[in-house]
């Protein structure tokens, strides 16, 4: 192939290049881009989760599916000045016992609410709790913790109650007050130290014999009911976390590092049953025909991550005196100022940390795992069953608590008044304890969903002013659909008050009209189950006027118009937001016989926009229409069209597609001034003639509209020159060229030659040419 065929070659394969990037351009519009865009009344639907999630719910659940529906009785039974509570048991008379951080406490809880501490250590942090045969509370401590005994003596009750009397009737009440008061009806032992640093949870057989999960070896120790203690599984795990047992009595442990779960058997042999994607199994739970249940959380750092040990993030503790810390997220130092003596240390939090969101995986009685449900933004520290046997899933950092009844569908059953959510335990009633941290409380979750239940959504912006019209409703039972509006975008400024709306009959909001609106909800129990399925509020926006942002004109560049697509004409964005959408950049190409005309442009309602290019010569007072009807914001023409002169485009924007006859509005602006010049310079009187050796040459170079910018000249097809005009500078419509040229006798035999071929030519302003000609022979 030669050179030249190379280079065609290359050109053909960056032609092709470009027509492969200009397509998926085109594609990428087509697909990115709405059909259309809006036009007279819109509506705004709220039916989907990630939209319902963005409002406020008061007794309310939001379904994984969208909607609605009341959500299970959540009350506080008792708020404790504890910042963290890491495990909750309860006893079979219904009472709940509570293990806390920040101060590390034991709180024995009555269904009533009433509350006492029984269990005060000098280590950092009661980390879990099991509740034994004949009341006895096991307790374990960390860091570098125990495992306590804890046993009722009800003669000491009377003598706490008194100890409280004469606390408040002393001297210094106050300051005494700030010490916490053990209840002497409990007393504690050391049950087992098994001289790790971390005590990680707690578990009973049926035949009482405790389990206990450690940190730093990742070890698991049985404690038999006559005391005797061993070691009953090594792990390669730097952490066993959780602990749980099946039906047959193997125990369930998931670690942290590789976020492995164990089958461990009764006599110690252990069996991985999955390796989870997380690196930290927080939460096990085990229902009634199999089914294991595991929560993991944290990334992964490469397949030895849990071998080579990991370091739990920690928490800052003082213990000591009262604290009020306000509310923590988890994983960060917190400090917590004592106002008596106190002691302070460091403490790792479980699942602290993570990110990546979490996963709760089912692994079913066959052994085949699969994942459940997936979060990016919830951490799960808890699991348990309701009632109805769904399981639940106790979260942070939000402090949320969700009902997971399928594979990816689940129900954000509510929010509590805390940042997470750490352990459940049964409660009477067929209900169950919540625990939470950042702030340390107790809540009770009832078996029945709430009497009544409200929702707010959030502030729609329609961004201009609009009429409401009609609120469609679509769901069952007893509920009352309001809705308000305001053109501030916080409610509480003077917005309208709330107005119900009657879904039954016409629907009509009846509110202001406003820029911003919202819904409510109150649901009611009642036959059938009440429910939200979705919420359109109609409006229509006021019809605003396009704005025209930029004109810009470039000569030489001509723009391909851009491909439509089927139904583009009209449309709606059913979404009811405005705002930009994709735009390709508009395909062009250098043409320098073309002027291209290019400009941006908006409107606020969304509207459909049809465009108009004019122009209008120097001195001139009549717009005269180049081109109407365009959708694209670019246009070229021929400048031939053009005489030379000075010239200025006004564009023109009308939203007429999306209104009716006499309601569209127009906007216009005007570009800046540009000159077109398409007529070549002219060459007059040229001359030359052999003087002696050299050539002297002469003419005269003019343009109708632009200065001369250069002129050169070639003698017996050679090289290109450039000269100068008389005078040097080159600043006017005409010029004058007179010099002599040396010829030069290698060149093809030109000084012996007879003939010579003098060619000059002459550029304006705008790269026009002019060319001439002149054949001299030798006398």
């Amino acid at each position: 192939m030669t050179p030249t065929g190379k280079n065609l070659h290359k050109s053909s394969i960056s032609s092709d290049l470009i027509l492969v990037h200009v397509a998926l351009l085109i594609f990428l519009v087509m697909v990115l881009v709405p059909a259309g865009l809006a036009e007279g009344t819109r509506t705004w639907e709220q039916s989907k989760f990630e939209e319902l999630t963005k409002g406020t719910a008061a007794g309310v659940a939001i379904r994984g599916s969208g909607g609605l529906e009341l959500a299970p009785a959540f009350k506080a039974l008792y708020a404790t000045p504890s910042t963290y509570v890491w495990a909750i048991a309860a006893d079979d008379a219904g009472n709940v016992y509570a293990a806390t951080g920040g101060p590390a406490r034991v709180y024995r809880i009555t269904p009533s609410g009433q509350a006492a501490i029984i269990f005060e250590p000098q280590e950092l942090q009661v980390q879990a709790l099991q509740v034994g045969a004949n009341g006895v509370i096991y307790a374990a401590t960390a860091p570098d913790g125990k495992v306590y005994k804890l046993e009722h003596k009800p003669s000491g009750r009377a003598d706490a109650a008194k100890a409280d009397d004469n606390k408040s009737a002393t001297p210094g009440a106050a300051q005494e007050a700030a010490k916490p008061v053990v209840d002497p009806s409990w007393s504690s032992s050391v049950y087992f130290a098994p001289g790790t640093k971390y005590i990680w949870d707690l578990a009973l057989d049926k035949a009482g014999n405790l389990f206990i999960a450690t940190g730093d070896h990742g070890e698991i120790y049985r404690v038999t009911a006559r005391g005797e203690h061993s070691v009953f599984f090594k792990s390669d795990e730097t952490h066993v976390r959780v602990l749980a047992f099946d039906a047959p009595g193997n125990l369930i442990a998931g670690s942290d590092g590789s976020g492995l779960v164990y089958r461990i058997s009764p006599v110690g042999e252990g069996f991985v049953l999955y390796s989870a994607p997380k690196k930290e199994i927080t939460a096990l739970a085990v229902d009634r025909t199999g089914n294991i249940y595991a929560a993991g959380v944290g990334e992964k750092r490469g397949a030895t991550a849990g071998i080579s040990g990991t370091t739990p993030a920690t928490i800052n503790l003082t213990t000591g005196g009262p604290q009020n810390p306000g509310p923590q997220a988890p994983g960060l130092n917190i400090t917590m100022a004592p106002t008596v003596p106190a002691t302070t240390g460091q403490f790792a939090f479980p699942g602290g940390g993570s990110s990546g969101g979490s996963e709760v995986y089912r692994i079913a009685p066959d052994g085949s795992p699969g994942r459940m449900w997936t979060s990016r933004d919830d951490i799960v520290y808890a699991l348990a069953f309701d009632s109805q046997g769904h399981l639940l899933a106790g979260t942070g950092n939000r402090g949320h608590v969700f009902a997971i009844t399928g594979q990816d569908d689940f129900v954000d059953l509510l929010k509590a008044a805390a940042s997470q959510v750490t352990a459940f335990a049964k409660a009477p009633g067929g209900g169950l304890y919540a625990a939470t941290s950042n702030l340390g409380k107790i809540f009770v979750l009832g078996a029945g969903s709430e009497a009544e239940g409200s929702y707010q959504s959030d502030v729609f912006d329609a961004k201009v002013f609009s009429r409401w019209g009609r609120t469609e409703f679509r769901g069952a039972g007893n509920v009352e659909i309001f809705v308000r509006s305001g053109n501030v975008d916080n409610p509480d400024r003077n917005w309208s008050p709330w107005k119900k709306v009657d879904v039954t009959k016409d629907g009509q909001s009846g509110i202001p009209a406003a820029r911003y609106a919202q819904w409510k909800a109150v649901l009611h129990a009642g036959n059938p189950a009440q429910g939200v399925d979705s919420v359109t509020l109609n409006y229509l926006p006021k019809n605003v006027a396009p704005e025209i942002d930029d004109v810009s004109v470039q000569m030489g560049l001509r723009y391909q118009p851009m491909p439509k697509s089927a139904g583009s004409s009209l449309g709606t964005d059913a979404g009811g937001s405005s705002g930009s959408h994709f735009e390709s950049p508009v395909p062009s190409a250098h043409d320098r016989d073309s002027v291209g005309v290019k400009w941006s442009a908006h409107d606020e309602n969304d509207d459909q926009l049809l465009y108009s290019v004019y122009y209008r010569g120097d001195g001139e007072t009549r717009w005269l229409l180049l081109k109407d009807n365009l959708t694209d914001k670019a246009y070229s023409f021929d400048a031939s069209l053009l005489p030379d002169g000075g010239y200025t485009v006004k564009i023109v924007a009308s939203d007429a597609p999306s209104h009716s006859p006499g309601e569209a509005l127009t906007a216009e602006k005007v570009s800046r001034r540009f000159e077109v010049d398409t007529t070549p310079p002219r060459i007059e009187n040229l001359a030359a003639a052999v003087e002696g050796g050299p050539i002297h040459m002469t003419f005269r170079a003019g343009d109708g509209f632009s200065q001369i910018k250069r002129a050169e000249y070639s003698v017996d097809a050679g090289e290109w020159n450039y000269v100068e005009p008389v005078g040097q500078l080159s600043d006017a419509k005409t010029e004058s060229y007179d010099f002599k040229v040396s010829l030069d006798a290698g060149k093809n035999g030109a000084a012996a030659a007879s003939e010579h071929v003098i060619v000059v030519r002459v550029y304006d302003r705008y790269e026009n040419m002019g060319a001439a000609k002149t054949v001299i022979r030798a006398k």
